[in-house]
């Protein structure tokens, strides 16, 4: 008899939640930190993101989240204030992201018992991206088939394709409100821990300029190296001159509102007491 007690004792703060699903609708901005823009949080070169997902509390403090991101992120180093000289590398890019993701949320304070709450999140992403810029007479040119940094050539066998296609670690934080029993909005930042450093299509060093040529033609050349077009009288360096810093992953990260609307589940109001007789507030 005490064993089952026990039992009951246990099961029952589970017992007695009910275990909500929920619609996340995400609405915010996307941002990339790496070589061509080097301040971790700003709002410049920013661009438009928008996220469709669905949440489940697995208690009133644990939930599992997924869902899709869309974002477009960009670097230009004529826009990138905070380091100077970095304008006459001259080098840009823009890259759509596309995201999945899945992981676990975890509230501070129960929302059954307070309106607002901390939280932060952590989990696991797939997302692609294709670096591209615009040439000198404004062409669109997708840059990792150039191999601008002698990836996949013959003379750099320590340099290979980076994929489009990749995984990420998503993580993050926020401040979430409890408008009423069935909508919640939070105010997040999620960012994401890349293991590329190539987001931006830059990060070591130059290659030389007869090898590229010779295997990817002008154009890689033309795109490797965009310091003439801002001054006439530069020449392309020589071979494993300093590009990019290596040293430093690139990232990217969203930040915006996300609001949850309860699609399956109890209410507080509505609940009461559980079937098991166990309080249906639970910590």
């Amino acid at each position: 008899m005490k064993r089952i007690i026990f039992y009951l004792l246990l099961v029952c703060p589970f017992a007695s939640f009910s275990q909500n699903l929920h619609l996340d609708v995400f609405g915010g901005i996307s941002t990339y930190q790496g070589d061509l823009q080097n301040r971790r949080f700003t709002l410049e070169q920013s661009n438009l993101a928008l996220g469709l997902g669905l949440s489940y509390d697995l208690s009133p403090k644990f939930s599992v989240r997924t869902g899709f991101t869309y974002g477009k992120v960009e670097g230009d180093d004529k826009k990138n204030t905070s380091t100077k000289g970095n304008e006459i590398r001259n080098l840009n890019f823009k890259s759509n992201i596309t995201e999945l993701h899945l992981g676990l949320e975890y509230n501070f304070f129960n929302l059954e018992g307070t309106s607002i709450t901390p939280y932060v999140f952590a989990g696991v992403a797939g997302f692609h991206f294709n670096p591209y810029t615009k040439d000198s007479a404004g062409n669109k040119v997708f840059l990792q088939p150039l191999s601008t940094e002698g990836q996949g050539l013959a003379a750099y066998p320590d340099r290979k394709p980076y994929k489009l296609t990749q995984f990420s670690i998503p993580f993050g934080g926020g401040l979430k409100f409890s408008v009423s029993e069935t909508l919640q909005i939070g105010l997040e930042i999620g960012l994401r821990k890349l293991f590329t450093d190539y987001l931006d299509d830059v990060s070591s060093t130059y290659v030389d300029r007869t090898t590229l040529f010779n295997a990817k033609g002008a154009k890689a050349v033309e795109l490797a190296f965009r310091g003439d077009e801002y001054n006439p009288t530069l020449v392309y360096p020589p071979d494993n001159t300093q590009r990019g810093n290596p040293k430093r992953k690139d990232l990217y990260y969203f930040s915006g509102i996300r609001v949850s609307k309860l699609l399956k589940g109890e209410t507080r109001s509505s609940r009461g007491k559980s079937k098991t007789g166990c309080p249906g507030r639970v910590f």
